[in-house]
């Protein structure tokens, strides 16, 4: 059976200090699901707990007690509202959730490509094309060796342009990592058990898209990995085109409902 679009397991709320849009409430975000057909929905406002050292400035106001703001969540009878949280790893490989709040959330997000905050997950003298490269092996590498509930972790928009954001300089890091390297990180990933996160960034043309977005995924599903849809909405004008971003990947993957990630 073709893989159905009954789910986003990555929004954020208005919580999060990069949305910060009055608009962006929990109760527009469950609207959108509930117009879209879907099952189950999550929310992931950006984390970094205050009992975790090296939180950047911008990370810091974005702790436990700021996102459990926005609970209790509203509900409804034909969709499931999940409260998760995308946290982060910085450029020590640490990642900012304890073991003592994994049981507080239905589902976490890591990221290991926000390699654009420099001084956090980065240094200036690596914003080569080159150590780019290094950087996303090695932050993959971390997360797949870090000590997390990985049955309801999913790794998130491995192919998004924060990775490089100049001159589309991402498109070139992707394109360096070699089909071996995926295939041996994906592999452990499927080991693991955790989710493989699916979400085409905008403004990307439909060319590079299928040349060089695709390869990883494609490599993914042949390693055995299980894929859940993340619209990661700032704004409702990232609600409102998220199904058909998440349309676009299904088709172009070939995937099947035995390929979706569930929550552990």
């Amino acid at each position: 059976m073709k893989f159905i679009i009954d789910h986003d397991l990555h929004i954020h709320s208005q919580l999060s200090s990069c949305s910060s849009d009055p608009e962006q409430t929990t109760e527009r975000i469950l609207e959108y699901a509930k117009n879209a057909g879907l099952k189950q929905i999550c929310l992931t406002d950006h984390y970094w707990d205050e009992n975790v050292e090296g939180a950047s400035n911008w990370y810091k106001p974005q702790n436990y007690a700021h996102i459990k703001e926005a609970c209790p969540l509203p509900q409804d009878e034909n969709c499931r509202f999940l409260f998760g949280c995308e946290t982060d790893m910085d450029r020590f490989y640490k990642i900012g959730i304890p073991k003592e709040r994994y049981d507080d959330f239905d589902f976490i997000i890591v990221p290991t490509t926000h390699l654009h905050m420099k001084g956090f997950t980065y240094l200036e003298e690596q914003n080569t094309v080159e150590e780019k490269i290094r950087l996303y092996v090695e932050r993959f590498e971390a997360f797949l060796k870090a000590d997390l509930p990985f049955r309801k972790v999913g790794i998130a928009h491995l192919t998004c342009s924060l990775i490089m954001k100049e001159d589309g300089n991402y498109l070139k890091v992707l394109d360096g990592i070699s089909d071996g390297t995926f295939e041996r990180l994906f592999k452990e990933c499927a080991e693991k058990g955790c989710g493989i996160e699916l979400n085409m960034p905008l403004g990307v043309s439909k060319t590079e898209y299928k040349e060089t977005m695709l390869r990883p995924y494609r490599i993914a599903k042949a390693q055995g990995c299980k894929f859940y849809l993340g619209s990661d909405a700032h704004h409702p004008s990232g609600l409102d085109g998220a199904v058909s971003r998440f349309t676009e990947f299904v088709d172009a993957l070939d995937l099947q409902e035995s390929d979706k990630f569930h929550i552990g």
